[in-house]
């Protein structure tokens, strides 16, 4: 399970590294020879890494049942359960999350081959009546993923989106105050025993990584809500940068 993992992150890693290259990142690219690919290659890419994800967890998941029921067990089960607290569960890899949004942007974006739009007509983002949203995909009858894309710390929607470690999503911001951190310093600089506000575990803010797909998902998706974040954490960020600065000065100063 942790071979399948880590092949996953890295492809997924590579193939979302080249999509969003832009400017000096192309040309240093284009001089290594690794210029970024076609966006009908992106999308087939990131459809196949996506399926590869559904596949190894169905599979992993009937090869455990398959397990109990030769011998008579439950430690098949048991193993499923433990699986997502060492984090080799492909489906709590954050960059599934990526993908998924790397699948959607790529559809809404001035794509005129509907051949290739249509590709990832199964991958969708979707909003209840309260207006909280939802990305899921479901390329296989067997299974449906379903990622809820709302903070469980300020009961939002996720803003400028950071993903955990362990899996879960959070606003930035609220995932540094809950590791008792300012943003100037980030959450590498958190207490490597400080634990994720949802599920408890430690050591899982030093791994911690911006998704740049779905912030760009979620903005476009809605800009109003997205505007008025920006203007209220806009505050907060010159406040807690200011405030650092002061303390660094008073240190200097020796006051």
């Amino acid at each position: 399970m942790s071979a399948v993992v880590v092949c996953f992150n890295q492809h997924a890693q590579k193939l979302l590294k080249l999509h969003l290259a832009s400017g000096f990142g192309k040309f240093s690219m284009w001089l290594r020879g690794k210029s970024p690919k076609n966006d009908g290659t992106l999308i087939q890419e990131g459809r196949d890494l996506v399926a590869y994800a559904i596949i190894n967890s169905i599979a992993m998941r009937k090869i455990l049942k398959k397990y109990d029921k030769v011998h008579c067990s439950k430690q098949g089960q048991a193993f499923r359960s433990k699986a997502s607290s060492m984090r080799i569960e492909i489906l709590q890899s954050p960059w599934l999350c990526e993908l998924l949004a790397f699948c959607i942007n790529l559809r809404q974006s001035k794509l005129k081959n509907k051949a290739i739009t249509e590709l990832y007509n199964d991958c969708s983002l979707t909003f209840d009546d309260d207006g909280k949203p939802t990305l899921s995909c479901g390329l296989f009858d067997s299974m449906q993923i379903v990622i809820d894309l709302t903070c469980s710390i300020c009961l939002d929607t996720i803003f400028d989106p950071v993903a955990l470690t362990c899996g879960h999503l959070f606003c930035y911001m609220c995932c540094c105050a809950a590791a008792s951190v300012t943003i100037v310093d980030g959450l590498k600089a958190a207490d490597p025993k400080a634990k994720c506000p949802l599920c408890r575990q430690e050591g899982v803010n030093a791994g911690a990584m911006h998704l740049v797909e779905l912030n760009i998902l979620l903005s476009q998706s809605c800009p109003e809500y997205w505007e008025k974040r920006c203007q209220t954490e806009r505050v907060e960020r010159v406040r807690q940068a200011r405030e650092h600065w002061q303390s660094l000065c008073r240190e200097f100063m020796g006051m």
